[in-house]
Order: structure tokens, then sequence, then C-alpha cells
């Protein structure tokens, strides 16, 4: 505890410090602080240095923000030097009134971190009142048989100070028959009383004027003087008698206007005019809450009386006989208090916003209760309604912290309505309550949450560049820059270095945007991590996967594998048993689609046939049946157009052109080959005819010369040896099925004994040319073309990575694929002409063998039909689990000798 004085007079303050309390010092000095002033200081004195009585240095004041907390603004703080100063006048007797002491109590509030601390600057009274009468002069009647002794009570003066400055004495002017004695009432306010000395004689002085002073002891002593008008009248002998010199009595306040609070009784013991009595009250002007009846003595209420504002009334009554004299009684009157005053909760210091993350126990304002009553209906007791995550601590007397007392979620409760209900303990109790909003501050406690817990995203492909294709969203509950959220790609399973050029997200909006064109058939899928970051402090973030899958559009024709044109552009050929059964396997179109699903089914469809009736078309697999057997009057030619379309929408399509010949062997079909052409399209046939109409007069005698030397050059040469080089036979592998997606060139013209015999005489060795210009023997000097031939060369056989596979398949797997370099295909091509020249020495045949295609034996097994896979059976459909097969066993069981399905290659190109 800390005290200080200061002494208006000298200007000075002395700082009473007790040494034996310095240990009791704490942190948040509980104790008061007090001070001690004269009161009138001039607005701006210096009560005292508070800063430095709390311990806080200067450089802490503007940080700290001390301030004062009080109803009335007496005091104030300097921010500078942290002194105490007077901020309004303080008049003691104002404020306390006749109170012996007189502090003033408040509280003293410091921020960061918050604390409270209570002071009490106590006033001392100065002597700035004087005492006075109230009235200036007065007039008293005393009879000349009024005898020595006797006391007459003049009217007193009032002194609004207490203590030494208050009234202390009254003198009265010198004179010969009058003396003063000074008497005391019980509240310790002092009255005149005049004695007289001696006997009066009205026939010698009638008057007399005296002179009363009341003095104080302040310094300097103030006073006030009254004239007194001594009036010596005949002989009134007795004065009244109160019958009690002083009454007491006690008043409830909350009496009606109107009530009896007691009456007064005096008698006279003259008769006549002498005796009788009337009643008034000495200081009239001051009495303002009573009526006093003049004839009766009666004291009644005129208002309401109120305990706070004044606890008791001393009145000073007369009773005045006939002839004059006076007696005085004093009558005090003691109001009772009651419980009529609701006490009040008052707060000081609230804060505007309370964080969140303030731990229990943090002080949040201070509160005060008042309460005008006195006693128990003055006590308060203090309490907080509801459930809300605060409590109240008692800090001292009526003065109260309130404080946290849980933790605290701005996201659940953002602010809360508290309620401080305030009871006294009269009887019965009275109580009001108080509420206040106590608005929670965000910190950022919570993590952006994704409204979902992965996002899966279809795109269809060939999207135009820049389009928006998803939008993610996150939520974060905190206020401000807590809750603004941004995203982010942090990761994803494409290329770092290309990522931006596939897809950017907006980090605002979340929406992710196609910064290309995606390809199905490229990138069917790509794995995004979206990230989701506040602008928080420390910034908090959740992450999100991302798959986007690209869906497929009917952007991809089918493409046809079988059949095909050859590099030089001539066509393939399919020849078919003349003895063909229907439903007999003649062909299949094998097409393949790069889109997937529906738009990769493909179907099949006949758009032109040279005898529709004949060949049937299977929808989905492509395959294509004889739908009866072959008349004498049909054609052993037939064409067939196949139009392959897609199940996308709109459809996509393909055209594939089947040239059918019928015909039990091969040296069947050589000279048909060359001799009569395949019946030709009819629309083509149109347009040659158109042609040929426009030129046949300009071209018939040049048709003439050119038939000549024809007619002259068949009869000079060999038919056979023309047959080699006028045709050329695509005979593929040894297959049963009749489908292929490659051909090979063979020259298999009939060459016999004799030809190769003369080309040995000769010194030549026959030789065939590939493509490519390397040449291979297929008859040579040293061996007989009648009865030898070359042994098989082990090198052409098919290695396992040389062995077709699937139309599915694209490299060289296990299955393997055809032979898709030229070397492989010459040798090949080789090794069929080789098995046509000993078909034309008939050491063999050329249908012969069920599975060799007339190949001979010695060329071993590597070139049976079993080696060959089949391509009709796998054939992957992209899109869908479905392959459609076609088995050994699903096919006509009856094979012809002449080689199933065996595909030729026309001399001449097709046209389409």
């Amino acid at each position: 505890m800390r005290e200080g004085t200061a002494e208006r007079g000298r200007g000075q303050r002395r700082p009473m410090l007790l040494p034996f309390l310095l240990p009791l010092f704490c942190p948040t000095l509980s104790e008061q602080i007090r001070y001690k002033i004269p009161e009138e200081m001039p607005t701006g004195s210096v009560v005292g240095n508070l800063a430095k009585d709390l311990g806080f240095s200067v450089q802490e004041l503007p940080t700290r923000k001390l301030r004062i907390s009080s109803e009335k603004p007496y005091f104030s703080v300097s921010s500078e030097s942290g002194e105490l100063l007077v901020s309004s006048r303080l008049d003691r007797e104002q404020i306390c009134g006749k109170k012996l002491m007189c502090a003033l109590e408040f509280e003293a509030v410091a921020e960061n971190p918050l604390n409270f601390y209570h002071l009490s600057v106590e006033l001392e009274d100065i002597n700035d009142h004087t005492p006075k009468f109230a009235h200036t002069s007065f007039e008293l009647q005393i009879s000349e048989s009024s005898k020595p002794g006797t006391r007459f009570i003049l009217g007193s003066a009032h002194d609004a100070d207490i203590g030494t400055n208050s009234l202390q004495n009254y003198q009265l002017s010198p004179n010969d028959h009058f003396s003063l004695v000074n008497k005391e009432k019980s509240d310790g306010s002092k009255y005149p009383e005049m004695i007289l000395k001696t006997a009066l004689d009205r026939e010698k002085q009638k008057l007399y004027h005296l002179t009363l002073t009341a003095l104080d002891f302040g310094h300097p002593p103030l006073n006030s003087t009254a004239q007194i008008q001594v009036l010596v009248t005949d002989a009134n002998d007795n004065p009244p008698v109160f019958s009690q010199d002083i009454y007491r009595v006690s008043l409830p306040e909350n009496v009606y206007p109107g009530t009896t609070v007691l009456r007064v009784v005096a008698t006279d013991q003259d008769e006549g005019v002498n005796s009788e009595i009337t009643f008034s009250f000495s200081e009239a002007g001051q009495v303002t809450q009573f009526n006093l009846d003049s004839n009766t003595g009666e004291i009644t209420t005129l208002h309401t009386l109120d305990f706070e504002e004044v606890k008791e009334y001393s009145l000073v009554l007369e009773a005045k006989d006939g002839g004059g004299m006076i007696a005085q009684c004093t009558v005090e009157i003691e109001v009772l208090d009651e419980n009529d005053n609701v006490p009040e909760v008052l707060f000081q210091s609230l804060p505007d916003l309370i964080m969140e993350d303030a731990e229990p126990g943090t002080y949040i304002a201070l509160l005060k209760t008042r309460d005008k009553d006195s006693g128990r209906n003055g006590e308060v007791i203090c309490k907080l309604e509801g459930g809300a995550p605060f409590k109240i601590l008692t800090s001292s007397g009526n003065t109260y912290k309130l404080v946290t007392d849980g933790v605290l979620d701005r996201e659940q409760n953002p602010e809360y309505n508290i309620t401080i209900r305030a009871t006294d303990k009269g009887d019965p109790p009275l109580s009001s309550s108080s509420s206040v909003t106590l608005h929670i501050g965000d910190v950022n406690d919570n993590a952006p949450v994704f409204t979902k817990v992965s996002y899966l995203v279809h795109v269809a492909e060939n999207n135009p560049p820049g389009a928006s294709i998803a939008q993610v969203s996150a939520s974060d509950p905190d206020l401000g820059a807590n809750g603004q959220v941004t995203y982010y790609i942090i990761a994803s399973d494409l290329e770092p270095e290309s990522l931006w050029s596939y897809v950017t997200i907006n980090a605002q909006s979340g929406v992710l945007f196609a910064q290309r064109a995606f390809d199905h058939e490229q990138l069917r899928s790509f794995q995004l991590t979206l990230q989701a970051r506040d602008h928080g402090s420390p910034t908090l973030s959740a992450n999100v996967s991302m798959r986007l899958l690209v869906g497929d559009r009917n952007d991809n024709a089918p493409r046809v594998l079988y059949p095909t044109l050859e590099p030089d552009g001539s066509a393939l050929f399919d020849m078919v048993p003349r003895s063909a059964e229907p439903g007999y396997l003649v062909t299949k179109v094998v097409a393949v689609d790069a889109d997937s699903g529906h738009n990769a089914w493909l179907s099949y469809h006949v758009l032109q046939a040279s005898d529709p009736g004949l060949f049937s078309l299977g929808l989905r697999t492509g395959e294509v049946r004889t739908a009866r057997a072959l008349g004498d009057r049909d054609s052993a030619r037939q064409r067939l157009l196949v139009a392959v379309r897609d199940g996308g929408q709109p459809p996509l399509s393909a055209t594939a052109t089947l040239h059918l010949i019928f015909a039990d062997s091969l040296q069947e079909v050589l000279p048909d080959l060359s001799d009569d052409p395949l019946p030709p399209d009819p629309q083509s046939e149109l347009q040659f005819y158109l042609v040929v109409a426009l030129a046949l007069i300009s071209v018939l005698f040049l048709l003439a010369v050119i038939l000549a030397i024809a007619l002259r050059l068949r009869h000079s040469s060999s038919r056979k040896a023309w047959g080699c080089f006028q045709s050329e036979v695509v005979v593929p592998p040894n297959y049963s099925e009749g489908t292929l997606p490659y051909s090979y060139n063979l020259c298999a013209a009939e060459f016999n004994s004799l030809t190769c015999n003369d080309q040995l005489k000769s010194g030549q060795d026959l030789q065939f040319a590939d493509s490519a210009g390397a040449l291979f023997p297929l008859c040579n000097s040293n061996e007989s073309t009648s009865h030898q031939q070359a042994p098989p060369n082990t090198d052409w056989r098919f290695s396992q990575a040389q062995r077709p596979g699937t139309s599915g398949s694209q490299n060289g797997d296990e299955t393997g694929t055809w032979p898709n370099n030229q070397f492989d295909t010459e040798m090949l091509q080789a090794m069929i002409l080789a098995s046509a020249s000993e078909a034309a020495d008939g050491s063999s045949t050329l249908g012969g063998g069920a599975g060799t295609m007339g190949l001979s034996a010695r060329y071993g097994p590597q070139f049976t039909l079993q080696h060959v896979p089949d391509y009709r059976q796998n054939v992957y459909i992209p899109g869908s689990n479905a392959t459609l097969t076609n088995a050994a066993g699903k096919r006509d069981g009856k094979a012809p000798a002449g080689g199933n399905g065996n595909k030729k290659k026309s001399g001449k190109k097709e046209k389409k």
C-alpha cells in the first residue's frame, strides 16, 4: 500500500510510503494506492506520479495506455508523464457533505496486458466556508422581570467545513447585562445561549443592541456576525417549558406525505395571554420536508423522504407564549433505510473484440455494482447467467472482473450475449440484470476443406483450348484473409515441363482450364493434385486429387487392314472353289477403328456386288460366305464393294473392294488372269466407253497396226513364257481361313522342263528379281529342272518374331507378326515360286496338300497352316471387351482340294 498527501497551501506533496508494506506488493497491486490532497485544487494540479507508484517506466506508457475508470471525471492521467491530475472541481462539501472522512475511490486501467488498480484519493477540508447565520439580525424580547441567570437561546450559524475549519465558537459584544455560553448538541454542532447577568429595568433602558459573532479555527480563521436587538418588555415571569429538551424519532424513508412524525408539548405557568403558546421552527426557511402545526405542535411530512439523500434531520422548535417568552427544543429525526433501490451493473473497459485463441483466465472487462441503499440493502452479489465460457471474479468491494472460463471458437459462436444479474441482500431482495454482447475475433485456426474427397472429371476430346473443364471449391470458416482461399496445382502424373501446356487453374475461382485440345487416342487420363491455401498467418492448406478422363469422340474413320492394295497399286483377289457349298467362308474383311466404345463398333455392308445373291456378308464379323452354289451361268470373277461403318454419331466409314475368282486350282486361274479380265465395274465401264467413243475414229488405224504386231509376236513367242511375265499372282502364306492383311507377289508361269533346259543350255541361270533388285535363282545350271530342286534354305523359315500375329498386334511380341521388311517378303515369294515350278514339272500338285497349298513336303512343317494364325479369330474392338472369333470348327467342313480361300493378285489394277 502506498499513501501520498498533497497540501494546497504550500503547493507541494509529501508522499508517505509505508515501508513495512512494500514486501506485500504483487504485480497486479490488488491493494489500493492512496493519495491525500486538499480540496479545491486547481484543474490540472498534480495529485501524484501514478506511473511511478505502479512501477511503470515512462517508455511503456504509450503501450500500456494507462487511464482512469470512474463514474465522474474527477481525475485523469497524463499520457506523457503518467502523473495523476485533477480534471474537475473538488468540492469536499459537495461531494461528501459532513462526513469526517471523504475519499474518492476509483480504478486505474492499464492495457497490454489488461490490468486494474484500485486508487483512493482522500480530500482534506480547507477553510473555504465562512460561518453564516440564518438571519443577520433578529429581535429578542426579555421581560424586565427576568431574573439573573435566565438563559436565552440565540440563532446559530452554519459552517459547511468540518473539523477545526467548522464553527467552533460564538462571541458576544461586551456589555454589562448579558454574557454568552457555547452549547453543543448531540450531533456535535454548537449553538449560543445568552445569560442575563443582572436584572433589567425597563424604565432605565428598554433597548439593547448586541453583536453576535460566529468563529471557526481555520487558517486563517473566518467569522460572521448577526445583530441582536434586545427589547425589554413588561414582566412575563414564566417562559414556556417543553416536555423534553431533545425529541428523537426514527422514520422509514418510504412513509407517505402527511404522515405524523411526532407532537411536541410545551407548558407555561403564566395565565392569560402570557400562557398562550405558539410553535414554530426557529429556522423555518431551511425546513422543507416537514410541516409544524403552530397550535398543536404536531410535525408531519410534506414530501417523501430519501435515505440516500438525507439520513438525519435536526429541527429546532420554539414555543412562544403571549408575553413573548420563548423556549426551544430540538427534534432529531432519523431516516431509516428501506430496500427501495435496485442494484446496477456497470461495465468498464469493455473490449471491441476478444480473440478466439484467448486462454482461459484472460481478463476481459471490469464490472462495477452500485446500490444506493446502505447496510445489507446495499450489499450486492453478482452472478453470470447462461452457459457462456466466462466467469466473474470478485476484485474488491463492489468491483468484479470478467474473465474467460473455457475455449472460444468463433466459427461455432461468433458472439456471446452475456447477462450479469446483480442482487442485493435486502428483505425482500431486489435485483437487476445487464446484458452485453462480446464479439469474438478470428484467428487462422481452420484449414480449407474441399467440398469433395476427390474429383473425377470427364472431358470429351477435341475440346476447344481455353475452355473451362471443371471447378473445385473449398470452404474456410475463418474470416477475412484467414478464410480467403486460393487454388494451385502442385503435382501431376504428367511431365512437369508439359503440365502447364495441358491445364491451368484460376487461383481465385478454382476453375480448371484446358490449354490444348485433348486427344483420347494419345492421352486417356491423367492425375492432378490440387491445393487450397488460405491467406492467414501461418498459412493453412488442404490437398485433393483430381482424375481427368478424356472421353472419346468419333473422330477416326475405320481403317481396312484386309484387303488392301499392294505398293504398286495392284489389288488382291480371293480364290473360291467351284464346288463351294452355301455358307462356305470365302474371305473376311478386317478393319480396325482407333476410337473406343461404340465409336469403334464396326458393321459391314455390301455397297455393290457383281451378283448380289451369290454372297452374304456378316454384319459384325465381316465374313464373306457363299449364299448359294455357283451356277453354270455365273461369272467366275466376282467383285464386292464393302463399306465398313463405325457406331459413332455421325458414323464414319471406309470401303474395301474384294475380287473373288471361282477356280479349283492355281493353274486354272493363271490363264484366266491374262485372257479374261474381271467383269468391269458398270460405272467404270460406262466412263471407259465414253472415252473410247470419243477417240474411236482417231485411233482405228493405230489399233489395226497394234493388232497386227501383237498377232505376229504371239506366234513367234511361247505363250507360257509370256504368261510368266504378264500376270502377277498374289499367293499368301498357307492359310486355311483365307483372310490376310498382307499380300505377296508371285510369278507362277508354267515353266516346263524344256524351258529350264533351254536356259541351262544357253549357260544362263533362270533368276527372279525382287522389287529391291535382288536376284534369286529359279533354275540353275547345276540342277535338273525336271527331277531335282534346290534344298530349302533354312534361313527362310519364320523366326518366332516373324510369325504372323493378330490384327491388333503391332509390336514384335511373342505371338509374332507378318514380315514387314522387303527381304523377308521376297524370300517367301521365291519359296512359293519354287512350289509353282514343281507343279509345272508334275512332281507336285498345286492343291495336293490340304494344309500346304501345293508346296512340296520337303519344305518342312513350318509352312503348314497351323503356323499361320487366323486373323479373324482375334479381332480386338477398341473400347469393348469383345473379340470377334471364328474358330476353324465353324468353317465349312468341306475344303476343296484347291486350297481354301487362296489369295490371288490381279495383274491389272482395279478401277474404283
